[in-house]
């Protein structure tokens, strides 16, 4: 992607209940960063974001309508079609069976359900993109142009669903074209601290460190950053721990809003019976203007004591003064919506709580500056007011004594406009804004070693006589090129070299490669691999297919090749380089991720001398390798 000049980048921030899109138009010779504000649905009007909303006629495949044209009446309160929002979080398998054992009748049935709604929303949304921006380019046609698409995702997605979300944007269309590209560029919560540094960059200080909290209206992201190179025009930002975040945000809101309201009109309607059944009305009133308003304005200057909200089809004769219905209307008190918000700002609390006191215990006498909100729920005027109250003069925490708490600027739009910013500063100085990244997790490949009767890991351990050097190994080895919490570059990848012996004349030049993952701490890493560990491989079938391989020879060919690992927001990409030629192709490898077994000791330095029979095949990584024999050492001859 940093080859050549792009013509437009584009910037997409894909949420719980609304998505933003921006963009830079540099085939005009313009770095400014703007955003789509006309939308299907909403063509008179200015809006930041398009809801991340589709409705399905029964028993059809294919949306009758997506975003803004999905509010109509028509759409909404009609028995012959579905509606589907609040899906984001459900493309983690994880996150869906919860909310199944939550809600067994009203959850996705699948994955792969959830999978087909992020497809035709985003195949619209790109269809909505191009009618937009292919009028804005100058010198190349919307299929010619060179586009990169940049996607942030949320900390709470492991690499497996964030390939898998890769996998579905490029299905929906948006590397269609031949000079399209298709990127995860950052997390939430580090997209929001980009823009907030580049927007607001004179409200920081050379060393200031930066608790970043992104709540949007499904997940809740955390980043904490250090800020350097405030003299000059080139600010970085690096961050200090690993991101993490939560099912925290303003959609749980409008759940239990909907819940209560429901609860009162169920009441309401025993004593006397409702045009529309409790669940519809409840569920429209969530959705109407009258509530999101209100719940986005409380805690403002004009926040009034007692609200009301439209009961739809209701006889303005009808009264039930227990539940509060008068005048078509349920009225209720600002207390009672502070108690949904107070459900949410306890969880932010614990969570941002919780990050101070994992960077005391980390960095101890390193104090946090400031803490900077973003998202829907972070722009709440209440939500601001309860998280000063509460961190004033550090909240209890020695690391936060002088902690600042600060909106990001356009906190609604930080994340996409943050994505699109951060690409612009490598183009302009060829480094990221943010710069250095903590792994949230150990990531090692497995390998042999020589075997030493003195080393103290090598005892009890099973060994292997090398046919082609007669040399005893201990295989089953992790070699770790990436521990947990650690920063590593963004600019520079991790290189590893290793080397393969092959047989002379042998044809095949794939070097599949096992990818070990762990979440124990770095003391705690495991040294090696337990046999059960490796059931994904068919050894029997392994070793019969490559019995001639390792027939003993007299002589026999060394290939030193070396994998580059590239640290991504949400992933991890590798790259195959031989010769000083990169042989793998620029999209993320699809890895069978191992879990690392526990152990109580820490893992000394590996030798890395990868041995073929031990590896399991990645996902679409064997990389024919053509290979020129004069690169090769020629080993074993006497």
């Amino acid at each position: 992607m940093d080859g050549k000049k792009p013509d437009l980048i584009v910037g997409i921030d894909f949420g719980m209940t609304a998505t933003g899109v921006s963009y830079a138009n540099l085939s005009i010779g313009s770095e400014t960063v703007k955003w789509i504000q006309k939308w299907p649905g909403r063509s008179q009007a200015n809006e930041n974001k398009v809801p991340t909303i589709l409705v399905y006629p029964n028993h059809q495949s294919n949306p009758s309508s997506w975003g803004f044209l999905s509010e109509t009446a028509s759409e909404q309160n009609t028995p012959d079609k579905d509606y589907k929002d609040w899906f984001k979080t459900f493309l983690d398998p994880v996150r869906l069976r919860e909310k199944q054992a939550e809600d067994p009748v009203y959850s996705p049935r699948s994955v792969e359900e959830v999978e087909g709604w992020y497809e035709d929303y985003h195949r619209l949304l790109y269809r909505h993109i191009e009618f937009k921006l292919s009028t804005e380019l100058a010198g190349a046609s919307w299929h010619n142009a060179h586009v990169e698409f940049i996607f942030s995702v949320p900390t709470t997605w492991a690499p497996q669903v964030v390939e898998k979300y890769r996998t579905i944007i490029e299905r929906a269309g948006f590397a269609q074209c031949r000079n399209h590209t298709v990127s995860i560029g950052l997390t939430e919560a580090e997209a929001a601290a980009v823009h907030t540094s580049l927007e607001a960059s004179g409200i920081f200080q050379e060393r200031d460190v930066l608790l970043v909290c992104d709540a949007g209206g499904g997940t809740t992201d955390l980043s904490v950053l250090g800020v350097s190179g405030t003299g000059t025009s080139s600010l970085s930002l690096e961050q200090l721990d690993v991101v993490f975040g939560a099912t925290i945000g303003s959609a749980a809101i409008d759940y239990d809003f909907e819940a209560y309201a429901r609860s009162r009109l169920e009441i309401a309607h025993l004593s006397a019976p409702l045009p529309l059944s409790p669940e519809e009305i409840a569920w429209d009133m969530m959705k109407s203007r009258d509530f999101q308003n209100t719940k986005c304005e409380h805690g403002g200057p004009d926040d009034a004591p007692m609200f009301s909200i439209p009961i739809p089809k209701l006889d303005l004769a009808y009264a039930n003064h227990t539940t509060g219905i008068e005048n078509g209307e349920m009225k209720f008190t600002r207390e009672e919506l502070q108690r949904l918000f107070d459900k949410q700002v306890q969880k932010l609390v614990g969570l941002i709580d919780s990050q101070l006191q994992t960077m005391q215990r980390k960095r101890p006498g390193q104090q946090v500056n400031h803490l900077v909100l973003a998202g829907g729920l972070g722009h709440s005027p209440y939500v601001q007011d309860r998280l000063r109250a509460r961190f004033v003069r550090g909240g209890g925490h020695p690391n936060a004594i002088n902690i600042q708490v600060r909106v990001a600027p356009d906190p609604q739009l930080a994340v996409c406009k943050g994505l699109v910013g951060d690409r612009l500063r490598r183009l302009q100085n060829g480094k990221a804004v943010l710069n250095w990244r903590c792994c949230r997790a150990s990531y090692g490949t497995i390998c042999k070693e020589i075997y030493d009767k003195e080393n103290p890991m090598h005892i009890g351990r099973p060994t292997v006589k090398d046919s082609m050097n007669g040399k005893l190994y201990v295989t089953q080895s992790i070699a770790w090129f990436i521990k947990k919490g650690k920063p590593v570059s963004l600019d520079e990848p991790i290189t590893h070299s290793f080397h393969r012996k092959m047989s002379p004349g042998d044809p095949r030049r794939a070097f599949p490669t096992s990818i070990v993952e762990s979440h124990a701490e770095e003391q705690f890493l495991p040294h090696h691999m337990g046999a059960r560990d490796l059931s994904t491989a068919d050894e029997t079938k392994f070793k019969e297919k490559n019995r001639r391989f390792w027939s003993r020879r007299k002589h026999y060919f060394q290939v030193d090749y070396e994998v580059k690992v590239l640290i991504g927001p949400a992933d991890v990409r590798f790259e195959l380089w031989f010769n000083g030629q990169k042989l793998s192709k620029d999209h993320s490898i699809r890895v069978e991720w191992i879990v690392a077994p526990p152990i109580e000791l820490p893992a000394p330095p590996v030798v890395s001398d990868v041995s073929q029979t031990e590896s399991v095949l990645l996902n679409q990584y064997s990389q024919e390798l053509d290979v020129d024999e004069s690169n090769v050492r020629e080993l074993g001859v006497r």
